[in-house]
C-alpha cells in the first residue's frame, strides 16, 4: 500500500504543518501510530478494495446504516483508525469527568436552590431564555440525584495539538452504537493489526450502561424494570435504539406501549402490564409528554414526568438537561468549574463569542467573513455558516439573524481541525476530524469510554464531520499504558495527581468575549 501514501502531505495553516494524528510531519510518523503505519505499508490496494467491500455488505446485511436524504446507507467506516497514546488519552478522560460533574453540580442547582444565579455565574436571563429550560422539571430530584446518565462531550484537537471541548451533548447523545460496531468490524478485518497493539477494548459499554440505569431506579424496586424508549423505525437513530435494546436485554418500546396510570408507568406485553422502572428516552423533551409540551406528539407517553415527580419512574437523561448544552451557556463552563469544584478547566472551551453582548454583536459583525456563526441549540451540523467558505448572500442572511436573534447564536473562530489519512477513492488523503467521548454515571463513579466516535469529514476541505452532513468515521484506538506509565483506570482521577502526573489545566479564567482563537463544527 506504500502508493496510497505516495503524495499525502501534511496541511499547512498560515505557513505552518495543521496537526496530523499520525504524522508529524510528511511521511514521519508519530510514535504511537509508527506501528500502524509500518503495517498498512504492507498491504496491498487490492487487499484494502477487499475489506471494503467486505465491510459495506456486513454493514448493510446488519442493517448497521444510517438515514441521508431519505435513503438507507452502510455507515461509512474508514479502514483506518485513529491512534490515541496513554498519555493524551488521561488528558481526555479527566477532563470529560471533570466536566460531566460540574455539569451535573449545575442541573441540580438550576432546577433546584438556583444558587449559581443568584451568585451571578451564569446570567439569570440566559438561563430562562434558553430553549430547552423546562419549568416543569423543577422539583424533580433523581432518585439517586443523577441527570446526566450519558454524555457525549464533543473535543477537537487545533494545531497546537491540544484537545478543547467544542460542545456538549447531556440530552440524546448518539454515535456509541458505531463505536461498538465499527471495533467489531475492525477486529474482523484486521486481526493481525490488533495483535500488534494493546488497544483498549469498548465491549463493556452496553453492561455499563444498564448498571448505571439500574442504579438510578426508584428506591422500592430491588430488581428495576428498565425499556428503551424509541420514537419508531423511522427515526433516523433506530439502528442505535435497537442495538442498545438488544445488547442490554431490555425491552425497545414506543410511546404506544406505555401507559402511565396513577403516576406509575406501565408497559404492555401481549395484554399483560409490567411495571416499569427507569425510561432510558431516545426522544427529544418536547416529545416526550404531551401533557406537558407538545400536545400533538403521538410518540411520547401522557403523564410519563408526573410519574417521575412522583418518585415512581426515572427517566434518563433527565428533563430538561438541554439547558447545560446550550451552546451559549456552555461557554460558562470553565467558571462553572470553578465555582462547583473549585478547580481549573482540564479541557479547556473553544473560545467564544456571545453576541447577545451589544458590544460583541458589533465586533463580530464587522467581521463575520472570518468566523463561524452556529444556532445555540443547533445539532447535525445544520444551520451553521462558514464565514470564509459563504457565499455573500449566505453572509448576508447569517448578519440578518444575527441582529434580530442575538441570543440565538454564538460566534467563534475558524479553527483547523486535525486531520488523519483517510481512504478516499484509490488513495489516503488528509481529512478533518473530531471525537466524541461517551461517559456513563452510576452515581458513584463516572466512567469514559475508551476512545469514543471519532467523526471524519470526507469532503476536502470540510470542517463539518456529521454523518448527517456526508460524513464518515474512524475506529478510535486508545492504547494501553506501556511499562512504566501509571494505569488507566475506572475511577476519576483527583485534581491533585492529574496536575501532578502532567496533564496542564486550563491557564486560569479568560475572557471569552474578549479573546476568540479556534474552532469548528459539527455535532
Amino acid at each position: 500500500m506504500t502508493d496510497l501514501f505516495d503524495g499525502y502531505e501534511v496541511p499547512t495553516v498560515n505557513g505552518r504543518p495543521a496537526w496530523d494524528e499520525m504524522f508529524e510531519r510528511s511521511t514521519v510518523a508519530r510514535p504511537a501510530a509508527a506501528t500502524l503505519h509500518g503495517a498498512l505499508h504492507a498491504l496491498s490496494r487490492d487487499d484494502l478494495d477487499a475489506r471494503a467491500t467486505a465491510r459495506d455488505g456486513r454493514f448493510r446485511d446488519q442493517g448497521i446504516t444510517f438515514s441521508l436524504s431519505g435513503e438507507e446507507r452502510p455507515f461509512p467506516l474508514d479502514l483506518v483508525p485513529r491512534v490515541i497514546d496513554a498519555q493524551e488519552w488521561r488528558v481526555v478522560e479527566a477532563g470529560v469527568i471533570q466536566r460531566v460533574k460540574a455539569l451535573e453540580a449545575f442541573l441540580a442547582d438550576v432546577y433546584g436552590p438556583r444558587h449559581v444565579l443568584k451568585d451571578g455565574i451564569v446570567p439569570h436571563r440566559l438561563v430562562t431564555s434558553s430553549t430547552h429550560f423546562h419549568r416543569s422539571a423543577a422539583g424533580i430530584v433523581p432518585p439517586n440525584g443523577v441527570r446526566v446518565h450519558v454524555a457525549g462531550i464533543d473535543v477537537v484537537r487545533g494545531g497546537d495539538g491540544r484537545f478543547r471541548v467544542l460542545e456538549d451533548n447531556l440530552r440524546c447523545p448518539s454515535g456509541v452504537s458505531y463505536v461498538i460496531e465499527n471495533r467489531r468490524m475492525m477486529v474482523r478485518l484486521f486481526p493481525d493489526l490488533f495483535g500488534l497493539h494493546r488497544v483498549l477494548p469498548v465491549e463493556s459499554y452496553p453492561s455499563r450502561l444498564l448498571a448505571a440505569l439500574r442504579a438510578a431506579a426508584p428506591t422500592r424496586a430491588s430488581e428495576p424494570n428498565v425499556v428503551v424508549l424509541t420514537p419508531g423505525v423511522y427515526n433516523s437513530a433506530y439502528f442505535e435504539h435497537a442495538f442498545l435494546a438488544q445488547q442490554m436485554g431490555v425491552p425497545l418500546v414506543e410511546g404506544r406501549d406505555l401507559v402511565c396510570r396513577d403516576n406509575v408507568v406501565f408497559m404492555r406485553t401481549f395484554g399483560v402490564e409490567r411495571r416499569v422502572d427507569v425510561v432510558y428516552r431516545r426522544i427529544d423533551d418536547d416529545y416526550l409528554d404531551p401533557l406537558h409540551f407538545r400536545p400533538d406528539s403521538l410518540v411520547g407517553s401522557p403523564g410519563i414526568l408526573n410519574a417521575a415527580r412522583a418518585g415512581n419512574v426515572t427517566i434518563s437523561n433527565a428533563v430538561g438537561n438541554g439547558v447545560a448544552d446550550d451552546k451559549l451557556i456552555a461557554t460558562y463552563v470553565p467558571d462553572l468549574i470553578r465555582y462547583y469544584l473549585g478547580e481549573e478547566a482540564l479541557l479547556p472551551n473553544v473560545e467564544t463569542y456571545r453576541p447577545e453582548d451589544p458590544e460583541k454583536l458589533a465586533f463580530v459583525l464587522d467581521r463575520l467573513d472570518r468566523l463561524v456563526i452556529k444556532p445555540v441549540d443547533g445539532s447535525g451540523g445544520y444551520g451553521i455558516t462558514i464565514g470564509p467558505q459563504a457565499t455573500d448572500g449566505e453572509l448576508a442572511t447569517a448578519r440578518a439573524a444575527l441582529i434580530d436573534n442575538p441570543r440565538g447564536f454564538i460566534v467563534q473562530e475558524v479553527v483547523e481541525l486535525s486531520t488523519a489519512p483517510t481512504l478516499v477513492g484509490d488513495r489516503l488523503v488528509p481529512r478533518h476530524l473530531d471525537l466524541r467521548p461517551f461517559a456513563i454515571n452510576d452515581g458513584e463513579r463516572i466512567w469514559v469510554l475508551p476512545g469514543g466516535l471519532t467523526r471524519v469529514a470526507l469532503r476536502e476541505g470540510s470542517l463539518i464531520v456529521n454523518s448527517s452532513q456526508g460524513g464518515g468515521s474512524k475506529d478510535t484506538w486508545v492504547l494501553a499504558p506501556g511499562r512504566g506509565d501509571d494505569e488507566l483506570t475506572d475511577t476519576p482521577f483527583p485534581f491533585g495527581a492529574v496536575v501532578a502526573a502532567g496533564i496542564q489545566p486550563d491557564p486560569g479564567p479568560v475572557d471569552r468575549d474578549d479573546t476568540a482563537q479556534q474552532q469548528q463544527q459539527q455535532q
